[in-house]
């Protein structure tokens, strides 16, 4: 996911997405922890998407929308 598709979303659309990026994350930690994750790397990469929508929605809110 790159800043410009989530630029691009509405203020509801990524209150949703950060919930599913957070269930994401949660469900690849429980797999990491009974050793049946086969991508290691797919946990950064989404609390990296996690940052992102986390800034996007930040820079909304500042900017008064």
């Amino acid at each position: 996911m790159k800043a410009n598709e989530v630029r691009k979303m509405s203020s509801a659309e990524l209150e949703t997405k950060l919930k599913d990026l957070k269930k994401d994350l949660f469900n690849l930690r429980l797999q990491h922890a009974t050793n049946q994750l086969d991508n290691p790397i797919r946990i950064a990469e989404v609390k990296k998407d996690i940052a992102r929508v986390k800034t996007i929605i930040r820079e909304q809110q500042l900017a008064g929308r």
